[in-house]
């Protein structure tokens, strides 16, 4: 028998996003800060040319999910279009990367629906979207300084998914910012999530953290990146391998931070193209 998936946790987090004050930033996060705008100086959120249409029509739409502060947070979601509004289908919680829910992402999210779930990306920025790494660091930094809030944006989508389709089979994904999310979302949501993609996003090596991981992991990192310490991402794969957890990690010599993203200036073919089908083998095969 299942744990139920909403419980209090759920109800705190979501104070949690309208009251929590903002905490001083921390020296792995400032680091942290100052990796990712490293990576991605001088470029911008522009079409690479490489994005891809879904495997068979989707249909989208805003939707609203979360009142943060007064304001009303809207995601983005997709689902196959020969299926009903509230069929119950397998489903992925979508995390942007750190500029933001762009039309990027959204096309990102169509593809995923393309496989055949409902994919729902969720929008940690309330509204806001970057044009520059510049807008993209603060957005990123606002996040960081209050995590309980983070974790309550995707409780709030969780609850979304199960209280609208009754979705039994939750997946996490993300890239860059959102990768880093997708991990902490299966980590503070054990009973909710049922696969976690992360897609070079910030590693966590604390064993009593990595403890908490049900969900099985594919973690997919270039091995080029200067954001993303390799080094660190081994020593998470060793810890979550002695304490008997499913986890798949993929490095890609050559490739750098962002090697799948649709926008920007790092996208690198062989490892995108890689990535993906290892990423819907996974989906598949835990999901379905």
């Amino acid at each position: 028998m299942r744990i139920p998936r909403w419980t209090a946790l759920g109800a705190l987090l979501l104070a949690a996003c309208a009251t929590a004050d903002p905490r001083p930033a921390s020296p792995g996060d400032r680091e942290h800060l100052d990796a990712m705008s490293h990576e991605h100086a001088g470029e911008t959120p522009t079409a690479n040319g490489s994005a891809m249409e879904p495997r068979q029509a989707v249909v989208a739409q805003d939707v609203e999910y979360l009142d943060a502060n007064g304001v009303k947070v809207r995601g983005y979601e997709a689902r196959p279009a020969n299926t009903a509004a509230n069929a119950k289908l397998p489903a992925i919680v979508v995390i942007h990367e750190w500029y933001g829910l762009n039309d990027n992402v959204r096309m990102m999210t169509r593809r995923l629906a393309g496989e055949g779930y409902r994919a729902f990306a969720v929008d940690m920025y309330n509204g806001q979207v970057a044009s520059n790494p510049e807008q993209a660091r603060t957005l990123m930094g606002g996040v960081m300084q209050n995590p309980q809030g983070g974790m309550a944006n995707l409780a709030a989508a969780v609850r979304s998914l199960e209280s609208r389709t009754g979705a039994d089979r939750i997946g996490i994904l993300g890239w860059c910012f959102g990768g880093g999310w997708s991990l902490q979302g299966a980590l503070n949501m054990p009973a909710q999530i049922d696969a976690a993609v992360m897609y070079y996003g910030r590693p966590v090596t604390e064993r009593d953290q990595l403890a908490q991981l049900r969900a099985p992991l594919l973690g997919l990192f270039g091995g080029a990146d200067q954001g993303i310490p390799i080094a660190q991402v081994r020593q998470m794969e060793a810890t979550l391998r002695e304490l008997n957890k499913d986890v798949t990690i993929q490095v890609y010599e050559g490739a750098g931070h962002a090697f799948a993203n649709p926008s920007g200036q790092s996208y690198n073919a062989a490892a995108a193209q890689d990535s993906w089908a290892r990423t819907t083998a996974f989906l598949a095969r835990h999901l379905r």
